[in-house]
């Protein structure tokens, strides 16, 4: 008996070391502990739990730890634990003021009773770090939208003054090239503004006009005030080489295409990739050219002489001839699909006779150019000179202009052009009246009728001077009206007999 006594002593104070050991272990922990009873009361609370919460042991947890009613009890994961005998995870919830980060342990006391461990840890500092986290990452987002928005925007205003200074910079090359385009006539200006309003795009440009009114000048000007000014130019007389070198020279040809084709060559719609290509007298070429470049104009691209691969290529076209296309087409020489494909935009350039008006102004410049490239000191035109200029038909345009100020400036011998430093190509004159009336009046525009018979008459009197020599009298004779009449014309007309000579 006393051996028993002695044992059960033995063990009762086992118990109350384990017990001791247990307390100054949950005593030391930082981790709040509580224990809770089946019936929700408050068995024991560690140090740390009592810092938090303070003393709540022998009360209910439901009214002084939950703050909750007795619904609390069919869904409390304490009596559920104790009930179902499982352990939980971590999960988080709020008591009172602190944000708790907790678990459950259930277990069977030494008396048999059930009860709960509730591990818990503050995580009120942690859940606010979260919080204004999150608050920040959402501030961030927001002005990171807010910023891209800012940036969109800005990007957007910048675009569109990028594209205003690029109007503005065709604008202003349109201005700084015009002076190559001289002539302040109305026909001049409404070409100008053709030019200023077709040259930024890519559409093919057709351009019209007789020989020497300056197409060429016209396309350098397109382009130089082009969306591609800065990338190849590449010109083309289609007229003046035969029919298989301009196919190879447009399109290039493949090795052995033909006798000395040693090697590959690209043809110019490949190097001027990009850029664009200006292609005169197109109304020369032969109706199978003519299928071949429709093909480029179609699909934008071409296939080498000997060759059956396509090749893509980006170029934009301005055509220029002096034919009309439109006849050419009735007449079954030039196909109807290629003049569609080329005269989108069509831009005729009027002859010289019918902007005489810029006759001064083209003579003024010739002069100024030709004096310095010749080193001569020649005065301005006289009054009598430019008498003389108005009254020639000019059938070579501005072309036949240049060339008769070039030759009056080098064979000036003193420093004012006189006329007779003034040669003109009457050949050619002539040829432009042995037309039909109906022809002539289809080159004279939309003058009025007192203008259409003055520029007649000044131009008659003017030939027939000429005819004689200048003798007044021959001429009258042969205008059959009187040597007086003829002097009152004259005057009217600027006319001198010297003129003449």
């Amino acid at each position: 008996m006393d051996s028993l006594n002695l044992e059960l002593l033995k063990t009762k104070e086992e118990i109350d070391r384990l017990v001791r050991n247990w307390r100054a272990l949950l005593d030391v922990m930082p981790e709040m502990v509580v224990l809770v009873r089946e019936d929700c009361i408050i068995e024991y609370m560690n140090p740390s739990a009592v810092a938090v919460f303070g003393n709540l042991s022998g009360r209910d947890c439901r009214q002084h730890l939950c703050n909750a009613d007795d619904r609390c009890r069919k869904c409390c994961p304490i009596i559920l634990s104790v009930s179902e005998k499982q352990k939980t995870g971590l999960e988080e919830t709020r008591i009172g003021a602190v944000d708790v980060e907790y678990s459950f342990a259930p277990f069977q006391g030494y008396l048999g009773d059930r009860l709960v461990m509730l591990v818990m840890r503050d995580i009120t500092s942690r859940k606010q770090h979260e919080l204004e986290l999150f608050s920040f990452h959402n501030n961030i987002e927001e002005i990171l939208q807010q910023k891209i928005a800012e940036l969109k925007e800005s990007e957007k205003i910048q675009q569109n003054l990028f594209r205003e200074i690029n109007v503005l910079k065709r604008k202003l090359q349109n201005k700084d090239k015009a002076d190559e385009m001289i002539g302040s006539s109305r026909k001049m200006r409404e070409l100008r503004e053709m030019i200023d309003q077709v040259a930024g795009s890519d559409a093919t440009i057709m351009i019209t006009g007789e020989s020497g009114t300056g197409k060429e000048l016209v396309a350098n000007l397109i382009r130089k005030c082009s969306t591609r000014a800065d990338k190849p130019f590449l010109k083309v007389n289609c007229n003046a080489i035969n029919d298989n070198l301009l196919e190879s020279d447009l399109f290039g040809y493949e090795k052995g295409a033909f006798t000395g084709a040693a090697g590959r060559k690209k043809g110019k719609f490949e190097i001027v990739d990009g850029g664009t290509i200006f292609l005169d007298e197109i109304g020369d070429i032969s109706p199978r050219m003519q299928g071949s470049l429709l093909r480029v104009l179609q699909n934008g691209e071409v296939i080498r002489v000997g060759g059956n691969s396509p090749v893509n290529v980006d170029v934009r076209v301005i055509a220029a001839t002096h034919v009309d296309l439109a006849q050419a087409v009735q007449d079954n020489k030039f196909r109807l699909d290629l003049y569609y494909r080329l005269n989108i935009i069509n831009i005729g350039i009027p002859p010289l006779r019918e902007r005489k008006e810029d006759i001064v102004d083209l003579a003024t410049y010739f002069v100024k150019h030709y004096r310095q490239a010749f080193k001569k000191d020649v005065d301005f035109l006289p009054d009598s000179i430019i008498n003389r200029l108005l009254l020639h038909s000019w059938p070579g345009n501005v072309r036949e202009l240049e060339n008769v100020i070039q030759r009056a400036v080098l064979m000036c011998k003193n420093s004012i052009i006189t006329e007779q430093d003034l040669v003109f190509d009457t050949k050619a004159s002539s040829s432009r009246h042995n037309g039909s009336i109906g022809q002539y009046f289809e080159q004279i525009g939309d003058k009025a009728l007192k203008d259409i018979i003055g520029d007649l008459e000044r131009e008659l009197i003017f030939n027939c001077l000429q005819k004689h020599d200048g003798n007044v009298q021959l001429a009258a004779n042969d205008l059959q009206i009187g040597k007086t009449g003829l002097y009152d014309k004259m005057k009217r007309y600027n006319i001198s007999a010297k003129m003449a000579k």
